[in-house]
């Protein structure tokens, strides 16, 4: 058996385990449980709460049978307790996602840059503008069938309105990440949060100290790439916003990020293209 081998079904292997652990033990040892689609910030909400609860972040590794934080992308189950589910408007995540798929950084693999380059093969992968439509159409329709399965509209609405889930918005947590964790922290300790503590996680897991750099100064390369919300608006031409109206429109408005659709001719007016 292949070293590449070895490694793919060791992912596998852990990914059960984690699945496994998630539905039966999160209630018991007990886990917290971070789910996200990916690129909503997950990571650094799994930081914060490590810090919070003082338990560990076992970060792409097996957690060991203790009380921890789970961080992953899972859709729901009602055997999966203490869940802070994290939200991020889909469009940001479709530029943060373009960059982490189809350009090489400190988190990524070589594999999913060819992979996703092979499966786009767009003339210049640095024209975001131009080839947004159509790497929409591929996040919605081809990259669901890759590793995890789901879009982001399938994820969102897996989720909504599920009792006993604190939900958080990654939009939230950029404003005010010791605030934004008051309520949801309560939901799932069924205690006062401590906000002194929520501002100390706060500060030790800001992007400029785990970046170096303030957010908005974008590093490609960087699994932190930016940091900001609402970067779509400098990415996003008419046929990207009808697109992705096309597949989760409905969705930005459940989750409360537009009222209607609207959003495409206000986005077309501020690219110049009414």
């Amino acid at each position: 058996m292949s070293k590449d081998t070895r490694s793919k079904l060791q992912i596998k292997m852990d990914a059960l385990k984690r699945l496994v652990m998630n539905n039966t033990l999160s209630k018991s040892l007990p886990l917290y449980i971070v789910t996200e689609y990916p690129k909503s910030g997950g990571t650094w909400l799994a930081q914060l709460i490590s810090f919070y609860f003082d338990v560990p972040f076992p970060r792409n590794q097996m957690p060991k049978l203790e009380s921890s934080v789970m961080h992953g992308h899972m859709l729901h189950t009602p055997f999966m307790k203490n869940v802070f589910c994290l939200f991020r408007d889909g469009r940001d995540i479709v530029v943060s996602y373009y960059y982490h798929t189809l350009f090489k950084s400190d988190k990524n693999t070589d594999h999913l840059v060819n992979r996703t380059r092979a499966a786009c093969q767009f003339e210049d992968y640095n024209d975001i503008q131009t080839n947004l439509p159509a790497y929409i159409k591929y996040l919605f329709e081809e990259e669901k069938k890759g590793m995890f399965h789901f879009n982001w509209k399938e994820f969102a609405d897996s989720w909504l309105g599920q009792e006993n889930v604190a939900y958080v918005k990654y939009e939230d947590l950029l404003e005010d990440a010791a605030e934004a964790l008051m309520e949801p922290i309560k939901k799932i300790s069924g205690k006062e949060a401590d906000f002194e503590k929520l501002v100390a996680a706060r500060e030790k897991f800001s992007f400029k100290n785990q970046t170096k750099r303030e957010a908005g100064e974008e590093d490609k390369n960087s699994f932190l790439r930016k940091g900001i919300a609402g970067d779509w608006k400098n990415h996003f031409t008419k046929e990207a916003c009808e697109t992705f109206d096309k597949y989760a429109g409905d969705t930005l408005v459940k989750l409360g990020y537009e009222k209607d659709n609207s959003w495409i001719e206000a986005q077309a007016l501020r690219m110049n293209q009414v």
